[in-house]
Formats: structure tokens, sequence, C-alpha cells
């Protein structure tokens, strides 16, 4: 096993570790940007250190359809060639293979699908995800696993979790790096807590590097999804890193954490940048609208980020969406925001103020004092009294002191 995870601190479920891997000793909780074709659009790696990015998520459907992994082999591995010394995560390529391309048949072979280059079918079996990602050479590997989104109900969801299970013993038997790269197994079973712990069981018998938690983060709401998280922490080990796939926004990487999740990647900070959409304390600013036109302060005044500390929004607002330069500093800022947040989760965990911390984060977003109720619901679970963002105390049977919205004051 190439990785190592030590809890440094703790308050309830939630926990800040050490996680050491090959190439990067890594601070969770932490937050990996999606480097889709081995690149974060707009920004260099030098970049990337500079604002603090511990760990690069690459796709693998897409490095091994251009360039291709025999060529990033050849070339000593992704980090050589992207030019990145910390660590890197790659997907197993399935799930964009099922998400981006029409006609994929899924059978106990592997991933059938349409070739994106001359349309004809393509088969991705667990063995040949593992040799593409030996070749990528990615600190962190992911299983080929059954995936089905959320919103599907009925027996594909059963299907689905038992062939992940079949799978990960055919991905752990193909992986012949097991001394430099950390396989992972990804827990599924849709919304059904009963297919979710046969699943977390299974995947805990064969003691792999670490777990993520699968199958969310797709249009289910948001107090399925909380619970799902919170049933998978609970259940998986205390000493490895659990990582819960495709969430970024912000609020949601906050509950996750109090539950006891360690890792998240999303698109979503660069890909709202490109639409003009900055990260902020009190949620987001759109950079776009015209309020902005002749605003001279920073995006953030709270935000030491190099485009904080050099640019107004209404330079930005100048730029973006007609300049490339536009959605880079954006992306460099929404990415500067998440790796702040992942810090000061850290931090706040090992110093014992995260309750502190939770609290100031719900009041800048929800000044009104209009937490959501999942939230509320998540934290009573997680431990962590939140009344004082959640206006007058009134108790209630969803989450005892209640989230009832504060009335402005005359």
């Amino acid at each position: 096993m190439a990785l190592r995870f030590e809890v440094l601190g703790r308050f309830n479920r939630a926990r800040a570790a050490q996680l050491t891997l090959p190439h990067y000793v890594c601070q969770t909780p932490l937050f990996m940007p999606v480097g889709t074709q081995g690149t974060i659009k707009g920004l260099t790696t030098t970049q990337l250190e500079e604002i603090g990015c511990q760990i690069i998520l690459g796709n693998t459907y897409h490095l091994a359809l251009r360039p291709t992994s025999e060529l990033i082999d050849e070339l000593g591995g992704l980090h050589k060639f992207m030019n990145w010394p910390r660590a890197l995560l790659t997907d197993s390529g399935g799930f964009q293979m099922v998400s981006l391309l029409h006609l994929a048949d899924i059978t106990e072979k592997g991933v059938t699908f349409q070739s994106p280059v001359d349309g004809k079918p393509m088969l991705l079996t667990p063995e040949e995800s593992i040799h593409i990602q030996n070749r990528i050479g990615a600190d962190i590997i992911m299983a080929l696993d059954d995936v089905v989104k959320t919103t599907i109900t009925g027996p594909r969801i059963e299907e689905a979790m038992y062939r992940t299970l079949r799978w990960i013993d055919r991905c752990i038997a193909a992986h012949k790096r097991p001394r430099e790269q950390n396989l992972f197994g990804i827990v599924q079973g849709g919304l059904d807590p009963v297919l979710r712990d046969i699943c977390v069981s299974g995947l805990v018998e064969r003691n792999l590097p670490g777990y993520a938690i699968g199958g969310l983060a797709g249009g289910e709401d948001k107090d399925s999804f909380w619970r799902v998280v919170a049933q998978c922490t609970a259940a998986l080990p205390e000493d490895k890193p659990r990582y819960v796939m495709g969430v970024g926004y912000p609020l949601d990487i906050l509950v996750c954490s109090a539950l006891g999740a360690d890792m998240y990647d999303c698109v979503y900070p660069t890909r709202t940048a490109r639409f003009g959409t900055a990260l902020v304390p009190e949620g987001v600013l759109k950079l776009k609208h015209n309020s902005m036109a002749q605003d001279t302060r920073p995006i953030d005044p709270t935000c030491m980020c190099m485009v904080c500390k050099n640019y107004s929004r209404a330079y930005i607002h100048s730029l973006v969406t007609k300049e490339a330069t536009g959605s880079q500093l954006l992306s460099y800022h929404n990415l500067s925001y998440m790796m702040q947040l992942s810090k000061d989760l850290h931090t706040s965990i090992v110093e014992g103020w995260f309750p502190e911390f939770v609290q100031r984060f719900l009041r800048k977003q929800f000044p009104k004092g209009d937490v959501p109720e999942w939230v509320c619901n998540a934290m009573e679970v997680a431990g962590i009294d939140i009344s004082p963002c959640c206006g007058p105390i009134h108790i209630s049977p969803c989450c005892g002191p209640s989230h009832q919205p504060r009335k402005p004051t005359p």
C-alpha cells in the first residue's frame, strides 16, 4: 500500500488528517480540481501550486483517447507529462463513457460504447481500466464500477451494486503497481440503505487503501444525499480516507466534512468561473451583472489571492465571457476559495473550533437565518449546534433548535 492516513484531530464525526501519497503529503479535508485533459483549463501547474492545490483529478477516458495512455507512459507518466510534482487521482473512465456517449451497454464483461473517433463499438473492462491507469501513473486510481443515477429506481440499482462488488475483484487482480498506486473501491447502492450497507461491507472486506462514495450528486434530493453520506462514512474504516465523488458546492463539502468525509472533486468551481460567477463567503457573485460595471472593490475583500489583490470587479466584468483572461482570473480565484475552505476545515478541526467555523460559514451564506432543513438535519447527526445561525430558538422535531427565519428588525 502506497498510502498513509493519520488522523490529526476530530470533532465528533468530522476529522482532519494527513494523507501521505507517493508524490505529496496532503492535509484533509481536501478538494480536488478536475483536470480533464491533464490540465485545469486556463491555469498553469505553477499557479495551482501557488494556490495550494494538493491533488488534481485526471480523466482516464479523455487521456486514453488523447494523447493515449501508451504515449503518457513512454514520456514518464502523467506527473512528468503535465509537469505536476504533487498528487494525482484518475477516475476509472467508465463514467464518461456512460455520460458522454450514446448507446453505452453495460454487461458483466464491461462497458461497450461507441468510439467517438470512428463510431465502432469499443469495450472497457475492469482489467483494461486498471491497465490504462497503471500506465498513466496517478497516486490514486479508481475501480471500474457500474454507475447508475440515483434518480433511477428498481432492480437495476441492486444489479449495479453487486456487479460493482464483482468488478472490484477483477480490478484488484489486474492492478500491477500496488506499491506505487492506491486502488480505491466505490460504494454503490443508490438511495437504498440496505444495498449501501452490503456494498460497504463487501469493499471493507477487501481491505483497500481507501474508499469512495459514488452515485451521488446526480440529481437526488439533498435530504437523501446527506443521509447516504452519513450512513457510508459511519460504516467505512476510521483509518482510511473517504472520498465523496462529484461534490463541489462549498455547502455540500462543509456538511460532508462534518459527517466524516475527507476528499471531494468537481468541475463546479472552474465551470462556473467560465460563466462569469465567483465563489464568495456569501455564496456566489455574478460578475456579468451590470451592477459590477463600475464596482472598484475586489471580488472578495477578505480573500488574499492574486486576483483579489490586483483586480477590481469592474475590470473582470469587462472581460467575462468576452476574453479568455476573464475565465482564467475567475478560475484562479474560485480554486483559491476552495483551497482556503479546505485549509479552514482542516485547521478548525485540529485546533478545536470547528463548530464556530460551521456557524460562521452558515451565518455568511444565510444571513436571514433560513438555513435549509437538510443542513439542520445533517448537523444534528454530526453533533454540531447551529441554532445561533437559525433565527429564534424553537424546538422542532426535525433538528432540535429550529431554523425558523429571523424576522427583519423594524
